[in-house]
């Protein structure tokens, strides 16, 4: 099983560094350690980490906020912030950015190790709806029904199109449904056909 890939954003290099060791002893492969939002801005692309551990208080010209934003911009890849600090204001801007998770400082291995398990299972599950919906849309593009009011004619069985021309009715499905016609014939045209060729004998 292919080790989930992490790269961590954080400043302060002792935490970086001992997160880094954290994570490593359970089982994750951390991609990158990033110490600035501009790093780890121009080489997400490149590394693709499967999950993001951001300190919200960067030094620098972007804060951890800014820097999951504009990567949101450009790749799906969940983010969890790193903060010392419980502000709600802070909160309420870091929330706009859909993060997974929050951890506060000093964190807890264990509940470290949850929110990161939790993010990474409910990302994927995401991943599969949207593959499953766009695969049900496609598959609804492709469906063509039959609605309305269809004029028939009583006598030729011919139907009129929204155009005003008369069609057979075998074309007019088939331009209009997905249906692939076959050639056939009914019980009771069998029992007619059969008793006009004897009624011939």
């Amino acid at each position: 099983m292919n080790k989930k890939k992490i790269m961590v954003v954080e400043d302060e290099i002792i935490i970086a560094r001992e997160l880094q060791i954290i994570l490593e002893s359970m089982g994750y492969d951390v991609c990158a350690v990033e110490t600035s939002g501009e790093e780890a801005v121009s080489r997400v692309e490149e590394i693709q980490p499967d999950l993001i551990l951001m300190d919200i208080n960067l030094i620098g010209e972007i804060d951890g906020i800014e820097a999951a934003t504009q990567i949101q911009e450009k790749l799906d890849i969940p983010v969890v912030y790193l903060t010392a600090f419980g502000d709600q204001a802070l909160l309420d801007r870091a929330k706009v950015t859909m993060p997974y998770g929050y951890i506060l400082k000093p964190y807890d291995d264990r509940e470290l190790r949850i929110i990161i398990e939790i993010s990474l299972y409910k990302h994927q599950a995401e991943k599969d709806r949207k593959f499953l919906n766009k695969l049900l849309l496609q598959a609804l593009s492709r469906v063509k029904t039959l609605s309305g009011l269809l004029p028939i004619c009583i006598n030729c069985k011919k139907i009129r199109d929204d155009q005003g021309y008369w069609q057979q009715i075998e074309k007019y499905i088939k331009q209009h449904s997905e249906a692939e016609l076959r050639q056939s014939i009914c019980p009771e045209c069998t029992k007619m056909l059969y008793s006009d060729i004897m009624g011939h004998n």
